[in-house]
């Protein structure tokens, strides 16, 4: 941290409150933020930290309270006029138009007028230097989600800011991006530009930050020197209980639920990857974790197991690549294999995972009519909504959602109450086989525990698992076995408790691979250094 004694604080809030009708966000806070000073945001998921940033970015007002800036009392009344003043936000939901380009979307959040022809040279420039590469003319919605988080950190720096607010930066970067990332803010520190780091990564806020400011239920719980905690401590402060870990106990697996047979598939994205000959097996009763970097075939590969994609749509011989409950599922639409006992949930939570303005319990509805009367919500083929109600009323309870009931629309929720709610949707649904996609994605650290947890539930109830991830501690944590995605081919699957981080790396940054196969059906050993 490089501060001046004789310059004020770069940003004060004094007492900043905020209502809503159903929920009391920021209640009388009191933060500083040094000049230089990275400074950690934390709590669990709906404490009110995004309310606070949003408050200080201009997207919303305060009810009560004071913003002092550089020393000067200031009523910021939208995100131009927070630009203006220095201060830059990266959200940890993106806003991204889909189908414009790289260039097209950051000259449309860049005050200065500039032609996207004449900005991709400057976003090539500064996505190199800080290691975070994005192609200025590659189309929004063919990229997966770590790399349109590129995009969003990439114009934020483009501004210059005096102050940056980042909401979970690196949800979806991979851990030599984070590194990466690490480097770039301890240098715009050094030159003076205040950071204010908002993350549920406990590791990272005690390896970076210099100081944090705790909230609890809306209200200030304390504050820290997060290289003098420890992960136990900072959640304690968070949560305001010790957690306890997750228990993933050694099980012999059943059958075969879900498997891939040289599985391969070509792309109409001329920016997509191809799979090429994937070869998998998972059986009930066991949780395979899928590594990767982004944007190595882990949306398509999604797209091909949900239905989005039909694999035998061309070729109808294509059909039993994709066995699902033993049943060939490549000609089977999503709702089709979710009669056969298919659970999803998908790496974007608003759009994909929820409709954004459908309540808790529509949205519970979405999935949950495909269970028939086994859920209840479908009868003679009529609504039934009390049904639903109830439904999406225990989710909430079961899984500790916070939000206004099951009439909140799913756009009110923070982003990790509204994956916990989609988690809890699809596992009481009781599927038979469940693909999951970033299950922890911007979630604190006693929601990741409880999402966690209840997949090992599942496992332990004999539902296959699939899981992928770009969060590696937790593939180690919650996996029987791990693979690595790398330009579209998959490696062997192994034995997590047989591998290492490291070594999950060098597949991940290889630039081949030479087995395809799954070779834990045959029981011979792996290379995974190969």
């Amino acid at each position: 941290m490089t501060t001046d004694a004789a310059l004020p604080p770069r940003l004060q809030l004094r007492g900043i409150t905020k209502r809503y009708p159903a929920v009391l966000a920021n209640d009388h806070i009191d933060l500083t933020v040094g000049v230089g000073e990275i400074h950690a945001l934390l709590g669990e998921n709906g404490a009110g930290k995004s309310t606070l940033m949003k408050i200080v970015y201009g997207v919303t007002r305060p009810d009560e309270g004071i913003i002092v800036w550089e020393g000067k009392a200031v009523s910021i009344a939208s995100p131009a006029e927070a630009r203006r003043l220095g201060i830059g936000m990266v959200f940890q939901h993106f806003s991204l138009f889909e189908t414009l380009t790289v260039a097209e979307n950051i000259a449309l959040a860049m005050d200065e007028k500039i032609k996207p022809a004449l900005l991709a040279p400057r976003i090539r420039e500064v996505s190199e230097k800080y290691g975070l590469p994005v192609d200025p003319n590659r189309l929004t919605h063919s990229m997966s989600v770590g790399e349109r988080q590129r995009v969003e950190i990439v114009r934020c720096l483009l501004q210059s800011p005096r102050l940056l607010i980042m909401d979970e930066p690196t949800s979806v970067l991979t851990p030599q991006s984070v590194l990466k990332l690490f480097e770039t803010l301890r240098r715009l520190a050094s030159e003076g530009v205040s950071i204010l780091y908002i993350s549920h990564k406990l590791d990272e806020i005690r390896a970076l930050c210099d100081t944090a400011t705790v909230l609890r239920g809306g209200r200030l719980s304390g504050t820290a020197v997060p290289r003098d905690e420890s992960n136990a401590s900072l959640a304690r402060l968070m949560v305001g209980s010790d957690l306890t870990a997750c228990q993933l106990q050694p099980r012999e697996p059943g059958e075969i639920e879900l498997e891939l047979t040289n599985l391969s598939l070509t792309t109409r994205d001329p920016f997509g990857t191809r799979l090429q000959d994937l070869n998998l097996r998972v059986r009930g009763g066991e949780i395979v974790g899928i590594a990767g970097v982004s944007g190595n075939g882990q949306k398509e590969l999604l797209a091909a197991l949900s239905g989005e994609t039909l694999v035998g749509e061309i070729n109808r011989s294509h059909a039993g690549m994709i066995r699902l409950c033993g049943q060939p599922a490549g000609l089977l639409n999503p709702a089709q294999r979710r009669g056969l006992g298919l659970g999803f949930v998908p790496e974007e939570r608003l759009g994909r995972g929820a409709v954004p303005a459908m309540t808790l319990a529509e949205n519970a509805l979405l999935t949950g009519a495909s269970g028939g009367s086994s859920t209840g919500m479908l009868r003679y083929g009529m609504v039934q909504q009390k049904a639903a109600r109830a439904f999406a009323k225990a989710t909430i309870e079961q899984f500790k959602v916070k939000c206004g009931g099951e009439s909140s629309i799913a756009s009110s929720l923070s982003g990790g109450n509204l994956q916990k709610f989609i988690v809890g949707r699809e596992t009481r649904l009781k599927p038979k086989v469940m693909v999951v996609a970033q299950p922890t994605w911007g979630v604190d650290v006693g929601a990741a525990l409880l999402i966690r947890q209840a997949l090992i539930d599942l496992r332990d109830q004999g539902v296959a698992l699939l899981v992928i991830s770009e969060e590696l501690d937790e593939l180690f944590m919650i996996c029987d076995r791990i693979a690595v995605i790398n330009q579209g081919r998959l490696s062997p699957t192994m034995p997590s408790a047989e591998l290492t981080i490291e070594q999950i790396g060098v597949l991940m940054s290889a630039t081949s691979m030479a087995g395809h196969a799954d070779e834990t059906v045959t029981g011979e050993p792996v290379d995974v250094a190969a």
